[in-house]
């Protein structure tokens, strides 16, 4: 059997898919343009990636592909309809990286009330401003809605609390006996439900999947419903948001956003990227980076490994998000 990693991937992942007799092509350089000619070179049964986008035109070229695995939990990067329709499995690695998304999410969170980045570059810059700095609300008692209660939702739940925060959470699926579970308020389930909650919360803090429901979920109507100098994080997906809707917010209302992703941004691990929502004041950006720690990878390397193994020897596809569409 060979495997192409077409991203970065654990060296002691790649250690052992190699001691399962596997012939592993480790290529991390690949991204959406390079990737049709690897793949018709290897001819790989399985193709492993993180946020290396694979279209339509790169399944064309994969004549033995059989699987794909999403070293991650979202698959917005795969095509994945049209690797359904060539069935080819696609699967993922969901909750490995939780607690690493959410520790970003948190951290994004203080940033926001405390200004660092900001307090950062001033002092980089030779500037002391104690009397602009040394002011900022708190987190304490305040109210952090969280859009969508999954594992990663679930740990930010439990962090916020832990900072002394009144949490409500809001989901499609949410239940009075869910939001007792969570130990939170019911920001309930439907698109009012929505609005009511960003109208009530001093911050919010968003982590569903992209879906077609999902999609521009947070639009104008959601930032005209939050409160004028209220915190919005996303660590979830970009195209959740409408990030000029958001922009508006920002400049009229004084929103302050702290975003880990964006509607269009680069499928390669290093380019070229000015997006104009990050150069607003308030507005504080990261790389895509929330589940890039080191026990993130690991966990998420281990269940890759896994899955790897069981295709291997069962032929099953474990954590297969198009299982109803190749069978």
């Amino acid at each position: 059997m060979v495997v192409l990693i077409a991203d970065k991937f654990e060296a002691e992942g790649i250690a052992a898919l190699g001691s399962l007799g596997i012939d592993v092509a480790s290529e991390p350089s690949l991204g959406p343009e390079t990737l049709p000619e690897a793949l018709a070179r290897l001819s790989p049964e399985v193709l492993i990636v993180r946020s290396t986008k694979v279209p339509a035109p790169a399944l064309a070229a994969a004549s033995a592909l059989r699987l794909i695995v999403r070293a991650g939990a979202g698959v917005d990067n795969i095509d994945v309809p049209a690797a359904s329709a060539r069935r080819i499995a696609v699967c993922n690695c969901p909750g490995m990286n939780a607690a690493a998304v959410a520790e970003l999410a948190v951290g994004l969170l203080i940033a926001c009330d405390r200004r660092i980045p900001d307090q950062v570059n001033e002092l980089r810059a030779g500037r002391w401003n104690k009397k602009e700095y040394g002011k900022a609300r708190g987190l304490r008692g305040r109210t952090l809605g969280v859009v969508g209660v999954g594992a990663i939702g679930g740990h930010v739940v439990r962090s916020a609390q832990a900072l002394g925060m009144r949490v409500v959470a809001w989901s499609r699926s949410m239940t009075p006996e869910r939001a007792a579970e969570l130990g939170v308020e019911s920001g309930g389930s439907t698109r009012p439900d929505l609005l009511r909650m960003a109208a009530a919360c001093d911050a919010v803090s968003v982590h569903v999947a992209l879906t077609n429901d999902t999609r521009s979920l947070c639009d104008a109507a959601f930032f005209n419903a939050m409160k004028p100098g209220a915190i919005f994080v996303n660590t979830s997906r970009g195209a959740v948001v409408d990030e000029a809707a958001l922009a508006d917010a920002v400049r009229a209302k004084g929103i302050k956003a702290a975003l880990d992703v964006y509607a269009a941004q680069p499928g390669t691990p290093e380019a070229d990227f000015n997006p104009p929502i990050a150069a607003l004041p308030g507005v504080y950006g990261t790389h895509h980076c929330g589940a890039s720690t080191d026990q993130a990878q690991q966990a998420v390397a281990d269940e890759t490994v896994r899955i790897v193994r069981v295709f291997k020897e069962t032929g099953r596809f474990e954590n297969c998000v198009n299982a109803g569409e190749i069978r």
